[in-house]
């Protein structure tokens, strides 16, 4: 059995985004030469999240404006107990617990094994530094 791990670096400008990642995560597929396997990618941070969805823009606002609902940016020690320790992203963590930590994809002859729409996203919750994401790919 064979391995690569690389990580992909990012600073989003913004608070909370989504960013396809699917393009850089194929090319390390790519670059490690394994036809059948498996490719773990996931949040090196803890409030910063990689799923799997559709990437259609509309979908993107849905899940900005539904995270917002559900966990609301307040940096308000009242709100969240979280930022009392000083920290102001309690709500990024919650963000970061409803969305996902990793995504595990099989590689079929070398190439990520998708569904339909699928690709493989980025979150960021707690923007405007940086953050890493592991890639590791793992087969023969």
């Amino acid at each position: 059995m064979r391995s690569l791990t690389e990580h992909l670096s990012f600073n989003l400008p913004a608070r909370m985004a989504f960013l396809n990642i699917t393009p850089q995560v194929e090319e390390i597929v790519t670059r490690s030469g394994i036809q059948e396997g498996l490719c773990l990618v996931n949040a090196m941070h803890i409030t910063a999240s990689v799923f799997i969805n559709d990437d259609e823009p509309g979908l993107h606002e849905d899940y900005a404006a539904w995270l917002e609902r559900i966990a609301p940016f307040d940096a308000s020690p009242r709100t969240y107990r979280h930022n009392r320790t000083g920290e102001d992203n309690a709500d990024a963590h919650l963000k970061r617990q409803v969305m996902g930590r990793e995504v595990v994809v099989a590689i079929t002859a070398g190439r990520l094994d998708f569904g339909p729409w699928e690709q493989i996203f980025y979150g960021e919750f707690d923007g405007r530094r940086p953050k890493r994401v592991l890639v590791k790919v793992i087969g023969e």
